[in-house]
């Protein structure tokens, strides 16, 4: 019997717990892709309004976004791995009623407590395929993990558009089922128990304003497609907003265990590259949706047809992540984060370009794969350039800050993608678009629907360009 070192040993469990890790990613990230793609479906079946149609993907986004924080801080106190598995628990248990859902409201009470338990998976996974891996092997398991979510957003449009055209609705949640199980088996099997950490109280003053800014400038976005800039609504969520950010901050400098610990970021390296994280969040998030919509909307497309239309997006993701996990140790995480967003602007410029009903597939499937390896690229490098230069004991809160930022810029891009496609149609065509039958309308309908992809591909595409300014403004006083 060959005797294994102690280094080989640490490091057959850290590909175990990558395996654990990476199902999660897989099933979070399965669950957005196949929505986004279903969402037609699901607003036909419900008659969903726009507005309604808007919260069944943001109640998720948000309540996942203002409780990652709060389950960071949780599992320090209870133990990683018990709120890791209660996560996967939650988040199944969650999928099997919202396929149940007698209506849409009761529907998006599901997606929240979906995000519940989404939150309690994101928050620790990271860190816990962190302190599992050597520091030199750390960007492979992290190229290997971001690429998970790639296959998730591989196979989510197919299977979500394949299932809405077949299954029904209601299977785009109950895929999940099998899933979680299995996810709340194997790392029950996997894990070990994990030391906890100090026990600080929670937050729960700054996780409240934090969720009350978000809620207010999320329904300010929602509204201001429809309502234009001028609604009360989008001047009273864009006021609140505006009042809660800096109480947000003279409360969390007050704070003894802040929510938003904003000491930990004042160095230029982790500031800047948070914001990087930010811009790509925004600039890529809302892609698959937005395009998945044109194909529907626009094209005439079905559900498995669009689902098909937008695969070179995770595509790009899938071969570019592990490739550059691989060649994490001898490129840079610095130079990968730029080359990384300058590929995800170019991709978004080339959409951009071509936008029109009449554009060849050819050149649209290519600035979607463009984009998707921009965006598998600039994720590996971003994450292993901020996890990497912290000490240990500062992980778990400033990984959950980094993931609280990126979502909120996931957020953001689908509130803001949604109001900016929406403002170029007028209210009687908008619930149209979002049932995805917009094609069959007055070819004025049409053409003022083209002008409102073309301004979200610009607006995108500023930002991607932000996001790759500030990835060269994150080089490491080290280097």
């Amino acid at each position: 019997m060959v005797a294994v070192s102690p280094d080989q040993a640490r490091l057959r469990y850290a590909w175990r717990v990558c395996s654990v890790t990476s199902l999660g990613l897989i099933l979070i990230g399965m669950a957005g892709s196949t929505l986004n793609v279903a969402l037609p479906t699901v607003v036909r079946h419900f008659h969903a309004t726009p507005f309604q149609s808007g919260w069944i993907l943001l109640a998720f986004l948000l309540t996942n976004t203002a409780s990652l924080m709060f389950f960071g801080r949780v599992a320090d106190l209870l133990g990683r791995r018990e709120v890791y598995l209660a996560g996967f628990a939650l988040f199944t248990l969650a999928s099997l009623l919202a396929g149940f859902s007698p209506d849409v409201w009761f529907l998006v009470a599901m997606r929240v407590l979906q995000a519940v338990g989404a939150a309690m998976i994101l928050a620790n996974g990271t860190v816990i395929i962190t302190e599992a891996f050597p520091p030199d092997r750390l960007s492979q398991g992290m190229g290997v993990y971001m690429g998970t979510l790639s296959v998730a957003q591989l196979a989510g449009p197919t299977l979500g558009g394949l299932i809405a055209s077949t299954a029904g609705w209601q299977w785009i949640f109950w895929v999940n089922v099998p899933a979680g199980l299995a996810a709340v088996v194997w790392g029950a099997v996997t894990l070990r128990k994990m030391p906890r950490g100090p026990r600080r109280p929670v937050d729960a003053l700054g996780n409240a304003l934090v969720f009350a800014a978000l809620s207010a400038v999320l329904l300010a976005l929602s509204e201001a497609g429809s309502g234009g800039l001028t609604s009360p609504v989008v001047l009273a969520g864009a006021g609140v907003f505006a009042l809660l950010v800096p109480l947000i901050v003279i409360v969390e400098r007050r704070a003894a265990h802040p929510v938003l610990d904003l000491r930990l970021f004042g160095g230029r390296m982790l500031a800047c590259a948070n914001l990087a994280s930010f811009c790509n969040a925004v600039a890529r998030a809302s892609l698959i949706l937005v395009v998945a919509l044109y194909f529907q909307a626009a094209r005439g497309l079905g559900p498995f047809e669009a689902g098909l239309s937008v695969l070179p997006v995770p595509v790009g993701m899938g071969l570019a992540s592990p490739i550059v996990g691989a060649l994490g140790r001898r490129v840079s995480p610095y130079a990968l984060s730029i080359g990384g967003a300058l590929m995800s602007s170019a991709g978004l410029g080339a959409l951009l370009l071509a936008t029109d009903p009449g554009t060849p597939y050819w050149v649209i499937g290519l600035g979607l794969f463009v984009a998707g390896c921009g965006s598998g690229t600039f994720l590996t490098g971003n994450t292993t350039q901020v996890m990497g230069a912290l000490p240990s004991g500062s992980l778990g809160v400033v990984n959950g800050f980094r993931l609280m930022v990126m979502n909120v810029g996931v957020v953001l891009s689908v509130g803001l993608s949604l109001s900016v496609l929406g403002s170029a149609v007028g209210p009687e065509v908008r619930a149209q678009v979002y049932a995805g039958t917009l094609s069959r309308l007055s070819p004025v309908a049409l053409d003022q629907l083209m002008a409102g992809f073309q301004r979200t591909y610009a607006v995108l595409f500023a930002v991607a360009l932000a996001g790759a300014a500030l990835a060269a403004l994150a080089r490491s006083p080290r280097r």
